[in-house]
Parts: structure tokens; sequence; C-alpha cells
């Protein structure tokens, strides 16, 4: 299977083009050789054929060839607003989200986070993660890049959503709740967009709880199992991959 490679710049089928220092380094890792087959993409949906026309010591050369309009979102947009986990964790979530086809993801500070993010260190994370959204478009054939949002405070970023409207608000919780199987079962709006909240360690308080709720979010659990802040957003996805894949 030909390496898929992501490009920033805009492709147009029969044009060349210099691949950018990243992705000219991955074919020159890979020691292509002038008439090898690349599949690109630009994130604007689908993907197209390329040829390499030219190996330099640091730049790669391709033709682009035709356009596959291919489709692999997710039939039902979701949006991953959550409270940002510490460590590597967050990359991994991201990785995972990304290849499961999360459409956005929020990072949130709250009460009880323990990864705070702010100014020229959360722009470097933002940028970092971007990278691995890319690397997991890369790898699972996905043709768009999910939108990651700038690092929020969590009560500022509900006061800045929209009146609620089209779509469902899901707030992951360990209090008594419907189950997720329920809100994902039922018929009404089932491939509108859906924006889920969950917490970082130790999850959201009760003061974020119930200003999440005033907000328009509906508390839904995922069961008797109390799921790590990198796992329950990821359980919510899967369960919706293959309810509307």
């Amino acid at each position: 299977m030909p390496a898929r490679l992501f490009v920033e710049t805009p492709l147009q089928v029969g044009t060349d083009l210099d691949l950018p220092p990243g992705a000219a380094r991955h074919v020159q890792v890979l020691r292509l050789q002038p008439g090898a087959n690349l599949r690109l993409f630009d994130g604007r949906g689908g993907e197209f054929a390329a040829t390499v026309t030219h190996m330099g010591r640091s730049t790669v050369r391709v033709r682009v060839g035709a356009h596959d309009p291919v489709q692999r979102e997710l039939t039902r947009p979701v949006t991953l607003a959550l409270g940002m986990p510490a460590n590597e964790r967050m990359d991994t979530l991201i990785e995972k989200a990304t290849e499961l086809g999360v459409t956005a993801i929020v990072p949130l500070v709250c009460e009880r986070s323990v990864l705070r993010l702010q100014g020229e260190r959360a722009e470097k994370r933002l940028a970092h993660w971007r990278g691995v959204a890319v690397a997991a478009c890369e790898q699972s054939g996905r043709t768009r890049i999910p939108v990651l949002s700038a690092v929020a405070a969590l009560p500022a970023w509900l006061h800045a959503l929209p009146t609620p409207g089209i779509g469902a608000r899901w707030l992951l919780s360990l209090d008594d709740a419907p189950m997720l199987a329920q809100a994902v079962a039922s018929p009404a709006g089932r491939l509108d967009p859906v924006l889920v909240l969950s917490g970082p360690e130790g999850g959201l308080s009760p003061g974020e709880a119930a200003l999440a709720q005033d907000f328009g979010f509906t508390p839904v659990s995922l069961g008797p199992r109390v799921l790590r802040a990198d796992t329950a957003p990821l359980a919510v996805l899967a369960w919706l991959v293959l309810a509307h894949p």
C-alpha cells in the first residue's frame, strides 16, 4: 500500500509539488525513488494519487494525479470537550480519538485539572497535538484533520457556547444517570452532531456539573465502573462509531 501523507497546500490534479519538510523526510526515510507512488490529502476531503518525480538531498518533488473522493468520516459528527489528562495520556487520547473519527477536540482546564496550560506553553502543546492528529489521520485513512480548539477554562467555554439547537449535549457522569446506550439508541436526532463533555482526573466538581447542565448538557452514565479521564471519552466515541459508522 502506498504511503499516505498530509500536506497543508491545497492539491490540484496535474500539478508538480515540492513536499513540505515533514512529508519529504517521511519519503526519504522510506527510501522511495522516482516513480514510486504515494497518496496525498490536504484535509479538504478525498485524497490524491501522486508519483515521486525527483529526490534531492532535502527535497522531494511529486506529480499530483487523480483525485479520489473517498469518504471515511463518521456519519454523526462528534466533538469531545474534555478536562485534559496529565502526562502522555492526552497524546494517546488524541491519537485514538482521531483514529475513531472524532470531528473536533476541545481541551479544557477544570477545577480538578492536574494539567494546566496557558500562553506560549499552551500554543506549543496544541501544535504538538495537531501533529499527533495528523499522524493518526495518515495511518487510519482519514482525509480530514480533527479541529483542535485552543485550551480554555471550562466556565468560559460554557458561556461562549451558542444556544442549544440541533444535536445532543452529553455530560459524562458518575452519578445516577441514564445509561449512554439509551441516548445512543434514541431514534431522535440519530445523525445530528453530538457534543460530549468529560472531566479530568477526579471528574468535574459538583458546581461544574451543575453549570454544564444549565447550558443544556444531559448527564449520561457509562456504567458502575470508574473509567480514567483518557478512557471515558474514547468509550463514548467507540460506542458512537459502532452505532453510526
